[in-house]
């Protein structure tokens, strides 16, 4: 099984960036022991802060892989392309959030992926990526 984590903007802050929220922990601590956890699964990560980057990837991955989890940051509440892309790609996505985006400010509540998603899994912190992973078994 070939999954891949896609995260946008900031997240690669994960550890530095308002801690209360997040937590202490990098992305790339995490993946790391999620990898070693995850031995029979081909397990890929990517990042980036630019919505046209995360479109690129979304396509040149989104025939070929058995699944995306997809955390596309702020762009999930602003990004009609994002949205658009995850429609129009075969592989299914499970968009992900580390913190419960409806107990945070009003413009958090609206996703322009989860019409085109697989499922919705937030505000586990960084173990809604272990749940999303565990949903392409």
């Amino acid at each position: 099984m070939k999954i891949i984590i896609i995260n946008g903007p900031n997240l690669n802050l994960l550890g530095k960036r308002e801690t209360s929220i997040y937590g202490t922990q990098t992305f790339e601590e995490y993946f790391k022991d999620l990898k070693t956890k995850n031995l029979s699964i081909s397990l890929e990560y990517y990042q980036s802060n630019i919505e046209g980057e995360l479109i690129d990837k979304l396509q040149e991955v989104g025939f070929d892989y058995d699944g995306i989890i997809l955390n596309a940051g702020a762009y999930t509440h602003t990004s009609i392309g994002i949205g658009d892309t995850v429609k129009a790609i075969e592989t299914p996505v499970v968009e992900v959030h580390i913190s419960n985006t409806f107990g945070r400010e009003e413009f958090r509540h609206h996703s322009y992926i989860s019409a085109g998603a697989k499922g919705v899994i937030l505000g586990f912190g960084l173990q809604s990526y272990e749940l999303a992973l565990a949903s392409f078994s």
